[in-house]
């Protein structure tokens, strides 16, 4: 096994190289490094046709194996309260500092730029209503032919409440659906071999499309985000992870390494939310607060998302001589905590929910939108990079508030002395979705 663990470890050594190597090609030879960019796409797609099977499989053993359909309830409940609060917590963070380093005040808008602004608009999400008849499939199936993370969780819920009152009789099924996470699982980590393909791909094509000096001239706001990010991660949500779970945040951050590096290379928080499922299970916390805090997590605890959408119009705001009033400030942050949930972990997401927010709020901004089309890449990187940091805690502060948390493993496993088996992506040691069912896994894990 510890061979297999070092093959892996040159997976992602090779991951940096190509990062790297995409950089250099972006620079040298941009037009050939454009023409680079479906590898990504292709790559993120591999990532993203797992997702549906991976949430279905989580949530159907989680919810189905547990006795007490009121825990699920309370689980979403806590989940959905806290998502809101700390959502709220960072369009906040993105106002305060957005007032204070006014970033678009040097910039003024052209007809090109407002030309890319109306194109993102067009592409923005509907309203509030549309969004949540949007969760209901077509059809049972549809919801994993169409890819919508909300729709496979409600199918995936209602499976495993039927389950639940099956009884007994519902284990024969349980067992094979286990045995469809272990395949849909096996062929992640094939997929995760063309990793160092996708990021070269991906990296390549975004500096061979923006050059230098589309950085130069949008400096400051990009830098202000990323400080932001930074602050929210590491002081917000790192004293409310050391006060709450009594973990710091930055061994929880090195134990996901690997996955903030597929993130940075593809752009995409959503390419490693399979193996954020995972690793939460191996850590410790249970099936059914992994399965629905996670993927729940995905749609409505945005933390990057909600910091850049309120710094992102101020921005543009300022940019067009037309900044935004306190009161309409105001506005627009309780406007953008319903937006946000909208806004899935997928690159280009967040553009097209502020297009669609300042289109709604304050429609003569949107023009402005087409200032950060260029760098709106490089902020996602960011932006991804929070919400997955901001989920991970968040399944950790649920399955404390829960007490559904192996505490004893979770020390075990974050000092590095139970490994993750990356070559499987299951963990068969994992703590049981109830201590009434399997009362021996609350045992601490003999490794």
């Amino acid at each position: 096994m510890a061979a297999r663990r070092d093959r892996t470890h040159y997976l992602y050594l090779a991951v940096i190289a190509a990062v790297v190597l995409g950089i250099a090609v972006g620079f040298a030879a941009p037009g050939v490094a454009v023409e680079l960019k479906p590898l990504g796409a292709g790559f993120v797609n591999l990532i993203k046709m797992m997702i549906s099977p991976i949430i279905f499989c989580t949530i159907v053993l989680g919810v189905g194996s547990v006795r007490k359909a009121a825990k699920v309830g309370a689980v979403g409940g806590l989940a959905l309260g806290y998502f809101m609060v700390m959502s709220t917590v960072a369009l906040a963070i993105g106002l305060l500092v957005g007032n204070l380093l006014e970033p678009g005040a040097s910039l003024r808008l052209t007809d090109e730029v407002a030309a890319a602004g109306e194109k993102q608009a067009s592409g923005a999400s509907e309203g509030t209503v549309d969004f949540l008849l949007g969760i209901i499939p077509k059809t049972l199936v549809s919801a994993f032919t169409e890819g919508e993370v909300l729709q496979t969780l409600l199918v995936a819920l209602l499976a495993g409440f039927a389950l639940q009152a099956l009884g007994k009789s519902g284990e024969p099924v349980l067992r094979g659906i286990g045995h469809i996470q272990r395949l849909v699982f096996r062929i992640l980590a094939m997929i995760m071999w063309a990793a160092p393909v996708g990021a070269f791909g991906a990296i390549a094509a975004v500096v061979g499309e923006t050059g230098l000096d589309a950085l130069k001239s949008l400096a400051v706001i990009m830098i202000g985000f990323y400080i932001t990010c930074a602050l929210f991660v590491f002081v917000v949500l790192g004293a409310l992870l050391r006060l709450v779970a009594g973990v710091n945040i930055l061994t929880l951050l090195k134990y996901l390494g690997r996955e903030f590096l597929l993130i940075l290379s593809t752009s995409s928080s959503e390419s490693a939310l399979p193996r954020l499922i995972a690793k939460m299970e191996h850590l410790g916390v249970s099936k059914p607060v992994v399965g629905i805090t996670v993927p729940t997590g995905y749609s409505f605890n945005l933390d990057g998302t909600a910091i850049y959408l309120t710094m992102a119009s101020l921005f543009v705001a300022e940019a067009m001589g037309n900044p935004l009033s306190l009161a309409e400030q105001i506005s627009l942050l309780v406007f953008m905590i319903i937006a946000s949930k909208g806004a899935a972990g997928v690159t280009g997401a967040g553009l097209a929910t502020l297009a669609g927010g300042l289109q709604s709020h304050r429609p003569e901004l949107v023009d402005g939108v087409g200032l950060i089309v260029g760098i709106d890449r490089f902020m996602s990187e960011a932006r991804a990079l929070t919400n997955f940091a901001g989920n991970a805690v968040a399944t950790v502060l649920v399955g404390t508030w829960t007490k559904e948390i192996d505490k004893a493993r979770v020390a075990e496993v974050l000092a590095g002395r139970v490994p993750f088996d990356e070559k499987t992506l299951v963990d068969d040691h994992a703590p049981a979705s109830d201590p009434e069912d399997v009362p021996e896994a609350r045992e601490p894990a003999k490794v």
